[in-house]
């Protein structure tokens, strides 16, 4: 197993960021275990319904809160109290700022320094998120809004996410994909390669890329164009315009140092807001040809020891640069504007240079 120090890429074993931690719907609202990052989570959700994670263990003497079936606070379904969550061994309740907020044995004295670590948490567009920070500190990055998820009005279907599991393999590997135009031919079918450049913005890296397709467009000499963008370390997004527009989100979080969790899901806009079950069926088609060509990348992947110097030569785009920018969230976010400065800008590997628009 690779590990971040193995690819030299800064002072933190976990990248600073937003990472996908579940499908909304698949979470249960009852305390539930997940491990990323090298470590327990409980996952709830309080009275109110809204999400929370909190660090698995107690303060007070280390019990986990998500393992436990037979303390009578949880055969007795007491775990919760409005947005808190109490703790199985002694019932120390802990509020949504991670404050201990209760103590039945103990009404009149609650240590000051009672607190239970928690991670901020957003929902949207069907995905829970959470913003990690090995400095511990609040998001200096804002989560993308995903504005297609809430206008099925103008004809967007909705993502479902397709789960490829835990993967024995670091995230770079995941991530040199935004430089590698060798690979399109031979793992996706591209042909006729119009035109490839990487743009390097601060937290975001976009690749563009339009070409023809053995499958995807209406014959060899059609056009098919993709832009595809990264904010942050771990969540890639992506436009096609084909036969329809459509969205696609590959989403990957840390859960061990080495190992990664892999999701996808892809948003297709159809031309009117009121579907027939034939029209339904198209958008779930193009999701399963989405998710099928990142089945061939993870094939690769999952049989791949690890890259860590690419043998690049100038034809393969940019990987050096790609992972350059990579480690800024490997690093205090102090370091960041310097990495900046070496990597921001446009890289062209194929085609005639065209303008660089303002980013979104």
């Amino acid at each position: 197993m690779a590990r971040s120090k193995d690819y030299k890429l800064g002072e933190f074993d976990f990248p600073r960021g937003w990472f996908m931690i579940g499908v909304a719907d698949e979470l249960p609202d009852n305390p539930t275990t997940l491990h990323f990052f090298g470590k327990d989570m409980v996952f709830y959700r309080g009275e109110s319904g809204a999400p929370h994670l909190v660090h698995a263990y107690c303060p007070h003497m280390g019990a986990h809160l998500g393992r436990n079936s037979t303390s009578y606070i949880i055969r007795d379904k007491q775990q919760i109290h409005g947005d808190s969550i109490s703790c199985p061994f002694h019932g120390w309740r802990f509020g949504p700022d991670g404050h201990c907020d209760h103590i039945p044995y103990s009404p009149d004295f609650i240590p000051q320094s009672a607190r239970l670590k928690t991670y901020t948490v957003v929902e949207r567009a069907g995905i829970v998120w959470m913003w990690h920070d090995p400095q511990g500190d609040e998001p200096d990055q804002d989560l993308p809004h995903f504005e297609a998820w809430d206008q099925e009005e103008k004809g967007w279907v909705r993502w479902s996410i397709d789960d490829f599991g835990t993967l024995d393999l670091h995230p770079i590997e995941i991530v040199d994909n935004m430089a590698d135009l060798g690979h399109m031919g031979p793992i996706h079918g591209s042909l006729n390669y119009q035109y490839f450049d990487n743009i390097f913005n601060g937290p975001k890296v976009m690749q563009r890329f339009d070409a023809g397709h053995r499958t995807l467009t209406d014959d060899e000499t059609a056009t098919l164009s993709l832009d595809t963008w990264y904010d942050g370390p771990a969540l890639l997004q992506a436009r096609m315009q084909g036969s329809f527009p459509s969205l696609m989100l590959i989403a990957h979080t840390p859960v061990d140092d080495g190992t990664v969790k892999l999701w996808h899901g892809l948003m297709v806009k159809l031309p009117s807001g009121d579907h027939t079950t034939e029209e339904l069926e198209v958008a779930r088609e193009y999701q399963r040809a989405s998710r099928d060509a990142l089945a061939q990348d993870v094939e690769i992947w999952a049989n791949k020891e690890p890259c860590f110097n690419p043998m690049q030569i100038p034809a393969d785009g940019p990987y050096g640069k790609v992972r350059t920018w990579y480690r800024q969230f490997y690093n205090p976010r102090d370091n960041a504007q310097e990495i900046h400065k070496r990597v921001n800008g446009q890289v062209v590997s194929f085609g005639k240079k065209r303008t660089v628009e303002p980013a979104d």
